[in-house]
């Protein structure tokens, strides 16, 4: 039966119109992020649930919960741009929904400690990738056996890590897809957008199931970064790939930092 999560003291003092104002602009922020660089938007998600009193199981669990609702607006906009590889993106799939099933039972016996540490080495391996990363517009995408065992089995990785770390595992996605695959830069960041939906979906009927997802939460910032989604995706076509890899590699710093900070109280 499904269960709302545990309200800390912090939680029970903050004001409601407090909160709700928190999680929109939780919202808001992933949803320009999903959309500008093709991820979920857990790396804002999982920092600000927590801020708001939940643990880091429900933080993670809540996240990923949020968005299927966030990637929707992201991929009709890289889509009518012509910017989603169809193939490739359902080979992903295809490994994400396993992945995301596989993390999902991890995240409930891991220790909440060790799901903090893992979060932070998570974002500092996709910054150090980034800072090697040479960001491209020209796509050159083959799908044959070998790359499509091979998309399966970088779909399986991210879907692992998307139910894991509540992230959308589009951090794993685009550079793989990129650097793997010679997809562009827009492509990599639409395809992944949705391919990490179905995953996020089967990973979060798992946790709906143990009682890890705080539906109202979930469903507010979803229903938030639905709209901001679009922003991003126009916003990531607008800048150069080389300023999108910069900004991003800058935000990525920052949130180290958070993350470092979380993990030590």
């Amino acid at each position: 039966m499904l269960r709302m999560t545990t309200e800390t003291t912090e939680t029970k003092n903050m004001n409601a119109s407090t909160k709700f104002l928190l999680l929109a602009l939780v919202g808001l922020a992933a949803g320009l992020l999903s959309g500008l660089f093709g991820v979920g938007g857990g790396t804002i998600m999982v920092p600000g649930l927590l801020l708001v009193g939940l643990s880091q199981r429900e933080a993670s669990a809540t996240s990923l919960a949020a968005m299927p609702i966030a990637g929707l607006g992201g991929v009709v906009t890289y889509a009518l741009a012509g910017n989603v590889h169809w193939g490739m993106g359902a080979l992903v799939i295809l490994g994400s929904i396993s992945g995301a099933l596989i993390g999902a039972r991890l995240l409930r016996s891991l220790p909440e400690k060790l799901l903090r540490w893992a979060f932070v080495v998570f974002v500092f391996g996709i910054a150090v990738e980034q800072f090697f990363e040479v960001p491209s517009r020209v796509s050159s995408v083959s799908v044959n056996l070998p790359s499509a065992f091979g998309m399966v089995a970088l779909g399986l990785v991210a879907g692992i890590l998307s139910a894991l770390l509540g992230v959308g595992g589009g951090a794993i996605l685009v550079p793989g897809m990129s650097g793997l695959f010679g997809a562009s830069d827009l492509v990599a960041r639409g395809t992944s957008l949705l391919a990490i939906m179905p995953g996020a979906v089967s990973g979060t009927v798992a946790n709906l199931k143990a009682g890890l997802v705080d539906v109202k939460a979930a469903g507010l910032i979803g229903a938030v970064a639905l709209v901001s989604t679009p922003l991003g995706g126009l916003l990531a076509a607008f800048l150069s790939p080389q300023v999108n890899q910069w900004v991003f590699m800058s935000f990525l710093v920052l949130l180290i930092v958070k993350s470092i900070r979380d993990a030590l109280k």
